[in-house]
């Protein structure tokens, strides 16, 4: 620099001088605004030539310094670009690029804003939006949207997968079903249930008890065809269709094939595991004609043949009346089951994560059988709902439940889970109150539990005694939030107190999904506390479960860590006992 000269470097920004400041000129304070935006930004004038082009810009498409001088026409840019993306030699495609320049400059004479979506080799993607100007030139506007089309990917690929085994969910498999029978197609569906997979779980946790699921998905997967559809439809339970077999012999080799894939030794988390299957097949057309009809019937030779020794099976028959036998033996059960109460409620405490104590006790109803012991809700709970029983044992729940919750201290709550079927039939709204008048129980203290399937109806009259319930004071929870279809569109139907964070979610915390995982649960929790909503995240199994859902912002928890649902005269003991375990385990995350 000449002494009181000014830069001899052809692109110094003219300075101007202020007191002791020196202060730049407009158009390089716009130009460095225009440089730390988000967005790639290039903009060119009414001779198709490069005006200004920022650093970002510049980054996704890589290009070099040479094209990034004002006054470069836009067609070399598009040529480079063409060479880099499309593969082609340094004078490009012609023909190509200039068909692509003329549609583009068409679509600009028209004086309209237009976008369109480039995906790069490097894999970004990027939208480009570009805008016309009034003097004949335009903008063009990079916006990398990579991680949210990644984020959509991946919300579609839970819509359609079960997270731990990663095969199809239930309802993918029902609607792949149901799309090739409408097509008329010749398939079989064979139901797999895994024979007394509880005391896997009893005798060596659930970690074990999940990576034997892991394990067994695997080794179906192995016996399966390319067009072949596998998904894990329940707790225990795999699916499989299979497409132009439908022969009794065919499908008999095929169910031995699967039973000796499951039966063989497994090796899971160092241990040694022994497990076999039940199955039952279902063919169409013969033994239905839509999805609901053959897996109903697959169910029931499913029941026969667990009823009938482990590691068997049985090709539905539809000479023989399975429902009537079954039906009729839960029916008399059932009836007799009411009659004595032989129905007991254990409770699971809920903690609040802030405070390190309980702040409420889950009510689960258990069948104390004279002859089978005590029976889990899972295995009589549908049958309950299906003939209407669950009405008069709902309302027993309710009874009970409030009666046991007003010997606690005032400050824990009770959360009672209700079934579709109790808002369809019966009076809810007076089973409700006239439990809270017999305890004596503050109507704030009640805490009703629903599902999507609940809202699924979306029945007028189903919204409205949620409204009516709610203006008593009770509240409202949504439960097993985020694995529905529709868990969003739900919060905009009713303003819930609490959503429950489905345990899928929890279950992924230390597993290579552990990322996706916890991103989606501070997701939900962000979103309840916008919405004024409480979370509660559930199948918490370990500290370290706890300190993730704490860090997530979750503000209540739930799990077998604290306890397993306990008879009601363990409460107390269980109080004081969640308090050490949550103050411990965040002290020690801390």
């Amino acid at each position: 620099m000449k002494p009181g000269g000014r830069s001899t470097k052809p692109n110094a920004p003219r300075t101007y001088s202020s007191g002791k400041k020196q202060i730049a000129p407009p158009r390089a304070l716009f130009e460095r605004a225009l440089h730390s935006t988000v967005h790639g930004l290039a903009m060119f004038d009414k001779e198709r030539r490069l005006v200004f082009c920022n650093n970002l810009c510049r980054q996704i498409f890589d290009l070099p310094d040479t094209l990034t001088r004002p006054g470069t026409p836009f067609a070399d840019l598009v040529a480079y670009h063409a060479s880099v993306e499309g593969g082609l030699d340094e004078k490009g495609d012609l023909d190509l690029q200039q068909t692509w320049v003329n549609e583009h400059l068409g679509a600009l004479a028209e004086g309209k804003a237009f976008s369109e979506t480039r995906y790069l080799k490097n894999g970004r993607i990027i939208l480009l939006t570009t805008q016309p100007l009034p003097d004949g030139g335009w903008v063009d506007i990079q916006e990398d949207i990579t991680e949210g089309r990644q984020a959509e990917q991946e919300v579609a690929w839970l819509e359609r997968h079960d997270q731990l085994t990663e095969l199809y969910n239930r309802a993918y498999f029902r609607d792949e079903l149901q799309s090739a029978l409408a097509g008329g197609a010749k398939l079989s569906v064979l139901l797999v249930d895994l024979d007394d997979f509880r005391s896997v779980n009893d005798t060596f946790g659930q970690p074990v008890g999940d990576a034997l699921l892991k394990s067994v998905a695997k080794r179906l997967s192995k016996v399966l065809r390319k067009s072949d559809v596998l998904a894990r439809v329940g707790g225990d339970e795999f699916a499989l269709i299979r497409f132009g077999v439908n022969e009794q012999e065919q499908v008999e080799r095929w169910a031995q094939r699967v039973l000796a894939a499951i039966a063989a030794e497994q090796r899971v988390l160092g241990r040694k595991v022994y497990v076999t299957g039940s199955l039952s097949i279902a063919c169409a057309p013969e033994h239905g004609t839509n999805a609901d009809e053959i897996l109903k019937n697959a169910d029931f030779a499913l029941h026969r043949a667990k009823t009938s020794g482990r590691g068997g099976y049985e090709i539905f028959d539809p000479q023989r009346d399975y429902a009537s036998g079954r039906a009729t033996n839960l029916e008399a059960d059932m009836r007799v089951a009411v009659k004595k109460k032989q129905f007991e409620l254990h409770y699971q405490p809920i903690v609040d994560i802030a405070l390190h104590r309980v702040c409420s006790f889950e009510a689960l109803i258990r069948w104390r059988h004279p002859e089978r012991g005590l029976v889990p809700p899972g295995d009589f709970i549908p049958f309950a709902e299906e003939s209407g029983w669950i009405v008069e044992i709902g309302r027993w729940a309710l009874e009970r439940a409030c009666k046991d919750a007003a010997q606690w201290p005032s400050d824990i709550k009770v959360t009672v889970n209700l079934s579709s079927v109790q808002f369809e039939r019966g009076d809810l709204y007076g089973a409700v109150a006239g439990a809270i008048a017999q305890s004596g129980l503050p109507f704030g203290r009640l805490e009703l539990e629903i599902t999507e399937s609940v809202l699924l109806r979306d029945h007028p009259k189903t919204h409205d005694l949620l409204h009516r319930l709610r203006a008593l004071g009770v509240k409202i929870l949504l439960d097993d939030f985020g694995t529905a279809y529709g868990s969003l569109s739900y919060l905009r139907s009713f303003p819930f107190d609490k959503l429950k964070i489905d345990r899928s979610f929890v279950r992924d915390f230390g597993t290579r999904n552990e990322r996706d995982a916890a991103a989606i649960v501070q997701s939900i929790a962000e979103l309840a506390k916008r919405l004024r909503m409480g979370t509660v995240a559930e199948g918490i199994e370990t500290a370290e479960q706890l300190a993730m859902v704490a860090k997530a912002g979750c503000e209540e928890a739930q799990g077998f860590y604290f306890s397993p649902p306990v008879p009601v005269g363990e409460v107390d003991a269980i109080i004081s006992r969640c308090q050490q375990i949550c103050s411990s385990a965040l002290q020690a995350s801390a």
